[in-house]
């Protein structure tokens, strides 16, 4: 079967979504063709909103162990791991059908199957019988777990990030290959609901490329949690035992040592997915780590061909690839070009990062003079009716010019925080317009402030 699209869109994850229904609204012809079931891509179905709802039932039930100190006396509180299970999936399910339910409401016209370019304006799916005319191609074909020599995926003993939150019972011991935010946000969510954790990191700390002002936090609360952490080392071989796992592990100095587990969870990166679709032999341009590559406006080496999401270069977050979606349907609509603001990131530990623009050691290395302001969440009044007063907020900015450069924030609830600083970074405040705001008290906002105030000289409430 033969059919006609003005935009195509391979790829039905946040990027792909995006994209089909900005281009759909602004009165293009739209096919989605996406080869699993469910829409939503790896953030919905096998990434961020899973892991958050885990996370967050974990974190509940590390509270109510620890609710004496409040004086709640919450006696026999237990986790069944199934219903947790259905509740995650139940979460998962109503989004996805949330955003077929707006595709189709939009005019998007869902095809399932498998994409691959015959020429760079006609594209066959495979499993659907169809071939496609179309004007602009849009790849968000996403990215995968990368797999280790030695260390490859069975789905089994030795899992991704995707097996991960899908266990059918809760593993006893688990050892973690990557102490980046996935192995980490995973460690926290094991370790919580009472699993023995062991991360091994190649490099000198977990979280490694966040601050290490902010990681220190993180890291000190680990071994209260349950996670034993080796850093500078490295697994070297994996043997099956009767626990389920021993992994032969060289530490610093070339000692070597052996973690036993029921299964190894390997958390070392992504990497980008575009196999399959004929983009070599179109002449589309990759770059040396499989990124494809795209301009300004991002389209790729062949005319008509965009590129957005995991796919090519930049950070691999949901919200990036939400925005760049929808960039490049208003482009191929004729809209001009935005630039792109300051992309927030947030690790989901215990207590949680949330960055925005430069870290501190980044600022200065570009040479910038710069001032920094801190604020203690031991001195929130908020903080401490939450029972939890871990960590700071950080404001770094130019000296001169007291433009805020970055803002970093770790202790609770950092990840709703720091879009008050990704807005501030985006409008080009300085510290003296972000302080000027009045935030409600009381508030864990008001750490932003106070943090802009201190190289001001008007902070109150810290020295």
């Amino acid at each position: 079967m033969k059919g006609k699209a003005e935009v195509l869109v391979i790829g039905g994850g946040t990027a792909g979504y995006s994209a089909a229904i900005r281009a759909a609204k602004l009165g293009r012809s739209v096919v989605l063709v996406e080869k699993d079931e469910a829409l939503g891509g790896t953030c919905l179905n096998r990434g961020c909103i899973p892991t958050k709802a885990l996370l967050h039932a974990a974190g509940l039930l590390r509270e109510l162990s620890g609710a004496r100190k409040l004086g709640i006396e919450a006696s026999d509180v237990s986790l069944s791991w199934g219903k947790l299970q259905a509740w995650k999936d139940s979460v998962v399910r109503r989004l996805s059908q949330g955003v077929r339910f707006l595709c189709e409401r939009n005019g998007v016209e869902l095809i399932r199957g498998t994409a691959r370019f015959v020429s760079p304006r006609r594209v066959r799916v495979e499993g659907a019988d169809v071939e496609l005319e179309v004007d602009a191609v849009v790849v968000a074909t996403g990215s995968a777990p990368v797999e280790l020599p030695g260390l490859e995926f069975d789905g089994e003993m030795v899992i991704s990030s995707r097996e991960a939150l899908s266990l059918p019972k809760r593993p006893e011991r688990i050892l973690i290959v990557g102490g980046g935010y996935i192995g980490m946000e995973l460690g926290t969510f094991f370790a919580c609901v009472g699993t023995e954790v062991v991360v091994v990191e190649l490099l000198d700390r977990v979280l490694p490329g966040i601050d290490p002002e902010l990681v220190s936090h993180v890291a000190r609360g680990l071994p209260q949690l349950g996670v034993e952490v080796h850093t500078k080392s490295r697994v070297i071989g994996l043997e099956r035992s009767q626990a389920g796992i021993a992994a032969r592990v060289q530490g610093p100095g070339g000692k070597e040592f052996t973690v036993e587990a029921e299964l190894a969870l390997v958390t070392v990166g992504r990497r980008p997915f575009a196999e399959g679709l004929g983009l070599e032999e179109l002449g589309v341009e990759r770059d040396e780590r499989g990124f494809i590559r795209v301009n300004e406006r991002l389209e790729t080496s062949v005319p008509g061909i965009y590129a957005v999401g995991d796919v090519v270069p930049g950070p691999m977050l949901a919200h990036r690839a939400h925005w760049d979606g929808k960039r490049a349907a208003e482009i191929i609509c004729g809209r001009e070009p935005k630039e792109r603001p300051p992309v927030p990131a947030v690790v989901f530990t215990s207590p949680e990062i949330a960055t925005v623009g430069l870290a501190e050691t980044e600022a200065r290395e570009r040479g910038y003079d710069v001032v920094i302001g801190k604020f203690p969440f031991t001195a929130s009044g908020r903080a401490l009716t939450l029972g939890d007063n871990r960590g700071l907020a950080k404001v770094i900015a130019e000296k001169g010019s007291k433009r805020i450069l970055g803002v970093g924030i770790v202790g609770p609830w950092a990840s709703e925080l720091i879009g008050e600083a990704s807005l501030a970074l985006h409008k080009g405040l300085t510290l003296g317009e972000f302080a000027a705001a009045i935030r409600p008290h009381p508030t864990l906002s008001e750490a932003l402030g106070e943090a802009a105030e201190v190289p001001l000289g008007g902070a109150i409430h810290v020295l």
